[in-house]
């Protein structure tokens, strides 16, 4: 499994760069490879990505979210294997800091091979500072979630 860790700082409040982040349908705008995301849910989504040539579809479940400060997901089906979570940490009235940390477990020839090279690595650092690009472009969200979800027993 690959430990993947980026942080970008964005210039939007706290709580506009929070919001944007909970919604998942509008990542596609910033994230590369990422075709679809349909929230299923306040807790559940399924993705739809194109890497490499290589369309997978799997499924994510919130496992962890507190506004304004973390969002933490695991896959639950799919081939795609991975969790990770985004921290929110204000800086002042108008800057963020987003930091995600992501372990993904590649599984095919296509998807090892990117690990092996960086090129997961390298795309999900590319996303951060896509997401700061985005929000900052907008200067304001698309919608936001305020909703508490509390991790279950394990």
């Amino acid at each position: 499994m690959s430990k993947v860790k980026e942080a970008v700082e964005v210039e939007v409040p706290l709580h506009t760069a929070y919001n944007q982040w909970t919604q998942f349908e509008e990542f596609p705008n910033f994230m590369e490879g990422v075709e679809e995301v349909r929230q299923l849910d306040d807790r559940h989504n399924h993705w739809t990505t194109k890497i490499g040539g290589v369309r997978r579809e799997f499924d994510t479940e919130i496992v962890d979210q507190l506004p304004d400060e973390r969002i933490t997901w695991r896959t639950t089906s799919g081939e795609t294997q991975q969790k990770g979570t985004v921290r929110f940490q204000r800086v002042d009235d108008t800057h963020t800091r987003v930091e995600l940390v992501m372990d993904v477990e590649p599984t095919g020839a296509a998807e090892k091979a990117a690990d092996m090279t960086g090129t997961i690595d390298r795309r999900i650092k590319g996303d951060m500072h896509r997401f700061k690009d985005y929000i900052e472009q907008r200067g304001s969200e698309t919608g936001g979630w305020r909703g508490r979800i509390k991790p279950g027993p394990s």
